[in-house]
């Protein structure tokens, strides 16, 4: 099978090279990431995956399998998607700031005769970070295309992570360990 991922994320790219099995990148613009106002915050990454799936279902031919996913940062109950503009990601990082939060990654594996969809969490521990290395991370890593408004493996994950509880490449957003162990329940050759 042609394994397609739906993802405009180089780091979701990066994560699945580790698996060294070909696939093709496939978008759709303006795809609606939106959820219901009453979602329990633990299933809004999954729910926003299988929208995305859906949105390709009328093009995904028979020898296709398709990956998408969506990752949130949900800190005191509250979830933390991209930020706006640079001001909305200071704003996520002073309020992630010497806490605890929770990076949820929905993940849906999709096939014209099979769907498979999970959500992988993994808990970060922020140490306090000072306004001026919340400044310097957003004006040189610029991570407006991050939920949370930070990428775990660039600069500040090195000096803010304290510690995870879960895994590495969830937080990144791809929870890959589950996704193999999924992929290998597909009809498709991964070694």
């Amino acid at each position: 099978m042609k394994i397609l991922l739906a993802s405009k994320s180089p780091r979701r790219r990066e994560i699945l090279n580790l698996l060294k099995i070909p696939y093709t990148v496939v978008t759709i613009e303006g795809l609606d990431e939106s959820y219901p106002s009453d979602l329990e915050a633990d299933n809004v990454s999954e729910y926003i995956s299988n929208k995305k799936a859906d949105a390709f279902l009328g093009i995904l031919q028979d020898d296709e399998l398709l990956i998408t996913a969506d990752t949130v940062v949900i800190c005191d109950g509250k979830i933390l998607g991209k930020p706006k503009d640079a001001d909305d990601a200071c704003k996520m990082l002073r309020f992630l700031s010497g806490k605890t939060h929770k990076v949820t990654t929905g993940v849906t594996v999709v096939t014209k005769e099979k769907r498979e969809s999970f959500s992988s969490e993994s808990l970060v521990k922020f140490a306090d970070l000072t306004e001026s290395e919340i400044r310097y991370y957003v004006d040189t890593y610029h991570p407006l295309d991050k939920a949370g408004a930070y990428g775990i493996q660039e600069w500040i994950g090195a000096v803010a992570v304290a510690k995870i509880d879960g895994s590495f490449y969830n937080v990144m957003g791809l929870p890959v360990h589950r996704l193999y162990q999924v992929l290998k329940e597909f009809p498709i050759h991964l070694l």
